[in-house]
């Protein structure tokens, strides 16, 4: 996806935001440029590009394949006020965070039990013409007590790419009902005042025998 953008003179970003302009840089180890954009024309692109895919950004003629690094946001407006690009170098492996995405529904989920998510995304290094988009898991056939870890997706991905994280890490597992867990926690609530009941009574105990 194409962006346009026109270099600038570091600082002084306040004009530039007021125009509906945002202010950026386009980097890598032998390049630094200063560039702003139309911040409604970014902001299209962000959306539908993300962090993990390539972009285009075409400085007054000259075009960098960049991917987005970091957006720096106006808390209050939730608007972005910085945008930092990484322009990439051809054969040059890149650090990509890839979304994951869990299709379907869970056969333990039909008997009761609960999907929990504990990451959305696997970061590795990757040629830039084979980033994926997403990663798509089918999770129609877990049961409860399954679960999915990020080397079990190593297999969707391209032969190129090497996996950043832990593999050992789950992405995603199928927990038992709730109500088994509640239950076995009402049981320990019910035993518990019996023994604070027999502790006070022994102190009491105490006290009397040395009043006497």
């Amino acid at each position: 996806m194409k962006l346009e953008a026109t270099q600038r003179t570091p600082g002084r970003n306040g004009p530039l935001r007021r125009e509906g302009r945002l202010p950026g840089v386009v980097y890598n180890n032998e390049l630094n440029v200063s560039v702003a954009m139309s911040r409604k024309a970014f902001d299209k692109v962000f959306r539908e590009q993300g962090t993990s895919s390539l972009i285009d950004l075409d400085v007054e003629g000259t075009t960098h394949q960049v991917l987005v690094r970091e957006v720096q946001m106006d808390k209050r407006k939730r608007i972005p006020m910085h945008v930092d690009f990484f322009a990439i170098t051809a054969g040059q492996k890149l650090e990509v965070a890839i979304p994951v995405s869990f299709e379907g529904t869970a056969a333990g989920q039909k008997d009761g039990g609960e999907l929990f998510i504990s990451r959305r995304e696997v970061t590795i290094y990757v040629l830039p013409r084979e980033i994926p988009d997403a990663i798509e898991l089918d999770i129609s056939d877990m049961q409860i007590g399954d679960s999915i870890h990020i080397g079990d997706v190593r297999s969707r991905l391209p032969e190129t790419a090497e996996i950043v994280d832990d593999e050992e890490l789950t992405l995603i597992t199928i927990v038992p009902p709730r109500v088994e867990a509640e239950a076995e926690e009402g049981e320990d609530e019910v035993t518990q005042p019996e023994v604070i009941g027999e502790s006070a009574d022994d102190d009491e105990g105490d006290e009397d025998a040395s009043e006497d």
